[in-house]
């Protein structure tokens, strides 16, 4: 019973026609491996015989999962493997200086966007990624730099599970610093909110891992948390 609780999971409501049309993530929350395992072994509590994704488990995690899946005869793989870089407080943020021209130019992405960012999402380009980005933008904080025109040149948006992600700046665009400032804008929207400020950064992705970082992120190095695919 609540708060007494050792494992938590969250999975999609197959009666909610609207969660088919997304990838099919599950997530969960552990303080006890041995019931974890309980639970992904003898109880109901996950559907198996079809694909998902699990998303954002503790890494050492990753054997017993594998037993599991095994066990019943499903195929798994690695998806990616990322840091966890958080801010406990927006006094440790380093705010970066910009002039009141760029500060003109800050906005948010709305829906006309959508094709832009699912076509730079490295996880995107095809109709779930549209699917998952439209519904981001529409429910969730995003902040973007436009252009003279007004368009969207660099941009970051929040995942469905608070996460900061999908940063991305177009290529003639880079070097400027202006990531730094999505950023640090962002994180203090997000703390003054009430929600906690953090990402995922894929372990090859130093340029991000290094921006965070000198923006006063930090992280716990012995944690990694990773995607896997189930069942695909």
């Amino acid at each position: 019973m609540w708060p007494d609780f050792k494992v938590i999971i969250c999975r999609p409501d197959p009666k909610n026609k609207h969660s088919l049309e997304l990838i099919k993530e599950v997530s969960y929350y552990s303080l006890d491996e041995q019931v974890l395992r309980k639970m992904l072994t003898e109880e109901n509590v996950i559907d198996w015989s079809s694909y998902f994704q699990m998303a954002g488990f503790d890494i050492s995690h990753a054997s017993l999962l594998k037993e599991v899946s095994s066990n019943r005869q499903v195929n798994n793989r690695g998806f990616t493997l990322v840091h966890l870089l958080y801010l406990p407080d927006c006094s440790h943020l380093i705010t970066p200086i910009f002039d009141s021209e760029l500060e003109s130019r800050i906005s948010s992405l709305d829906l006309s966007h959508v094709d832009l960012v699912n076509k730079t999402w490295k996880f995107g380009g095809n109709e779930k990624g549209h699917r998952k980005i439209k519904k981001l933008i529409s429910n969730y904080p995003t902040c973007c730099i436009t252009d003279g025109q007004g368009q969207p040149i660099t941009w970051i948006l929040m995942y469905d599970y608070c996460a900061m992600g999908m940063l991305y700046t177009l290529p003639e665009h880079r070097g400027k610093g202006y990531a730094k400032v999505l950023v640090s804008i962002m994180s203090k929207r997000l703390h003054a909110q009430g929600y906690p400020v953090y990402c995922f950064i894929e372990e090859e992705n130093t340029v991000s891992y290094r921006l965070f970082k000198n923006l006063g992120f930090t992280e716990d190095p012995s944690y990694r948390a990773a995607w896997f695919d189930f069942n695909f």
